[in-house]
């Protein structure tokens, strides 16, 4: 696509689409549904965007942002934390969704953010039956914890009612997956190559294929700062602060949190690596954080090597 020098930042609403075009100051709005997204395609027909901002907003962008991206037109999705960040350091300190359309506009003309390929419909259904298991194994935690501070026999039969139900609701969102994982084949490989480093389990792999589909595809140093497992830096002056982890993706991390504990147990290189940081006085955690960031870029080599892992691979 020719770049026409055209940014275009969409506040995304339940029911609207505030729009805003730089250079040029256009502004309106459309209703956020697919109709709506149809009128600002046809607006925006002949002038070749240079790139087109969306918030997150609650899955509320998913619609507007694939129907932008299978038209060709350049689309990221960005958070709204950054967004807010980049209003208070221009000065925006009012707020309105108009105000917010230009705000996003203006971002994308200063920042130009990476173009990313959004998911397309298959790997957003699999990506949302991911995060119903997540829900379903939350509400099993949570009536569990209820049934231990219960003594009435009518609530407790009623409790237990409930976590047999969820139960039978978490195979069948396991089963799904699984059968999601198996029609794809490049799922499938994805699926098998993960699960051959130690550690690394069912769960695990489904959140990496759902939730890290960039896993593969870039360096070291990127995957593990779009994780979130990368220390920044807080230096000023002669200061020297303490490094320490920030955003990322929480879920990602929250999974292979779990996978390096175990990791650190029957993977041989991660347990030498745990122990050589352990033994040099560093706390536990850090010491995790660190075997953490070693495994997901393991992880990241093995799927661009595309061969499965091996006891002695560097």
């Amino acid at each position: 696509m020719p770049d026409s020098g055209t940014f275009v930042g969409i506040d995304v609403s339940k029911r609207y689409l505030d729009v805003h075009v730089n250079p040029g100051g256009e502004s309106f709005r459309v209703a956020n549904t697919q109709d709506g997204v149809e009128s600002l395609l046809e607006r925006l027909a002949g002038s070749s965007p240079s790139l087109m901002i969306l918030e997150a907003t609650g899955k509320f962008e998913v619609v507007c942002a694939a129907s932008l991206s299978n038209a060709g037109l350049p689309v990221v999705v960005v958070n709204p934390r950054q967004m807010r960040d980049f209003a208070r350091a221009t000065g925006h300190l009012a707020k309105t969704d108009a105000i917010d359309a230009g705000v996003i506009a203006h971002f994308a003309e200063a920042a130009k953010p990476k173009l990313r390929p959004l998911r397309d419909a298959g790997e957003r259904e699999f990506n949302e039956s991911l995060v119903r298991r997540r829900q379903i194994v939350e509400m099993l935690t949570a009536e569990k914890n209820r049934l231990k501070i219960t003594f009435t026999t009518v609530v407790r039969r009623e409790i237990k009612g409930h976590i047999a139900y969820l139960k039978r609701r978490l195979g069948m969102a396991d089963a799904a997956l699984a059968e999601a994982i198996e029609a794809s084949p490049i799922w499938r490989a994805k699926d098998e190559l993960l699960r051959s480093v130690p550690g690394v389990g069912v769960v695990t792999a489904r959140t990496l294929i759902a939730e890290l589909p960039e896993l593969g595809r870039l360096t070291r140093r990127e995957i593990a700062s779009l994780v979130g497992a990368a220390p920044m830096n807080r230096d000023s002056g002669n200061t020297r602060g303490k490094r320490a982890i920030r955003g990322g993706r929480k879920e990602v991390r929250n999974a292979l949190y779990m996978a390096t504990l175990i990791a650190t147990r029957h993977h041989p290189g991660m347990r030498a690596f745990y122990r050589r940081l352990a033994d040099a006085g560093k706390p536990k955690k850090v010491a995790l954080v660190a075997a953490m960031r070693k495994l997901v870029i393991e992880l990241n080599a093995v799927l661009a090597r595309g061969s499965a892992w091996e006891p002695k691979m560097p």
